[in-house]
């Protein structure tokens, strides 16, 4: 099993406590806010919280470093606040850096500095960003259902070569593959036929259970 994603999640307004809750359901979450009451509020909900002020650099570098794979920077309300966090990360280097953005100038600003995801919350949901950083092979998701979802994935390097007949997916992971999308060429197969054989240039439009997506990714090379 693979090792646990450590995300931090600075900024826990609406959207930034609904993010740094869902994603602590399947990773290492550390929240932050410099609000003393929020930080407790959370505490029980994620594996670490601290209050501080992430636009001090000194006090943002004794709880995060290069060791998390994700930052995400959820205080757009305060456009000083939100740019000297983001600064600051690039310095203290993780991963990757996510900031919701307030509007378009503010993006600019966000990209321009170094941020390498912008987020705006009317177009992004909590749990849509969450399920993005979770599911690092994830391209796009759709939900479907409390147990059924739509997933656009990247295949695993062990379909490579193989058709879909050969894979059997639905027999051997209880998913139906709707579409692949092709860059070479560029185009669409929808209900793609047994014969269709997968390339690493592809990606999967499937259906399935959570678990049945979860235990595909995971799943090694059944020929090794």
């Amino acid at each position: 099993m693979a090792a646990k994603l450590r995300i931090c999640v600075i900024g826990l307004g609406q959207f930034g406590r609904h993010l740094a809750t869902e994603l602590a359901k399947d990773c290492d979450v550390l929240a932050i806010d410099q609000d003393q009451s929020v930080v407790n509020s959370i505490g029980e909900l994620v594996q670490r919280a601290y209050c501080l002020d992430s636009r001090d650099f000194q006090s943002l570098s004794t709880v995060v470093g290069s060791e998390f794979d994700h930052a995400v920077v959820s205080m757009s309300e305060s456009l000083e606040a939100s740019i000297l966090t983001v600064l600051h990360l690039k310095r203290l280097k993780p991963g990757n850096i996510s900031a919701k953005a307030r509007n378009r100038d503010h993006a600019e600003i966000l990209r321009a500095i170094g941020a390498d995801a912008i987020v705006f919350p009317e177009r992004e949901t909590a749990s849509r960003l969450a399920a993005h950083l979770v599911n690092r092979n994830l391209l796009d998701f759709i939900p479907l259902s409390e147990n059924y979802m739509v997933m656009q994935i990247a295949p695993p390097d062990w379909t490579f070569g193989k058709t879909l007949i050969e894979l059997d997916l639905r027999k051997r992971f209880d998913i139906f593959v709707v579409a692949v999308k092709e860059h070479v060429p560029e185009r669409t197969v929808f209900l793609p036929p047994p014969d269709f054989m997968i390339k690493d240039s592809d990606a999967l439009l499937v259906i399935g259970r959570k678990e049945s997506l979860e235990k595909l990714e995971d799943s090694p090379d059944p020929s090794a």
